[in-house]
């Protein structure tokens, strides 16, 4: 009972840390399952729930699930990109993929700006996905990357 008890807090802290509306963060477990947690287990319970179904980044994106929408982009593709980074780097090698598709739709990139966006992280891909980079350290590749093309700029004021 202990590790489970401990596993589930682990669970909790690293939810927490990627949002921001109240102790179990933001999803299905806090929104939905137990909307009126108050007890410390409860929270730990929707933390769970949250971390373990997979819909935060879906909740922050749509600013739903009781994830506020007003985080804002940016910090929503740093959360995305840490969470989805093996992923990310496949389809930014390829310049093309779901995942890929995902980061732009969460950035705000829009139709029009697609291509040159997804060309613009494949040739940076190198950069952005060295042995020892983090996700932190990829983001800051793509936002200097964006920041060099006249068409990318604009989506990270």
């Amino acid at each position: 009972m202990k590790k489970i008890l401990a596993a589930a807090a682990l669970v909790s802290l690293s939810s927490m840390s990627f949002a921001d509306s109240g102790p179990a963060g933001c999803g299905l477990g806090t929104a939905v399952v137990f909307p009126d947690a108050n007890e410390w287990h409860e929270h730990v319970l929707a933390a769970t729930t949250n971390g373990t179904s997979g819909n935060q980044t879906f909740g922050m994106t749509s600013g739903t699930l009781g994830c506020e929408a007003a985080n804002g982009p940016l910090k929503l593709a740093k959360t995305f990109m840490n969470d989805n980074m093996d992923q990310l780097a496949i389809d930014a090698a390829r310049g093309e993929g779901e995942t890929l598709a995902a980061l732009s739709e969460v950035m705000g990139i829009e139709a029009g700006d697609k291509a040159t966006f997804n060309a613009t992280v494949k040739a940076n891909f190198d950069t952005m996905f060295s042995s020892e980079a983090t996700a932190e350290d990829a983001y800051e590749s793509l936002t200097q990357a964006m920041a060099a093309d006249a068409s990318l700029q604009k989506y990270l004021g």
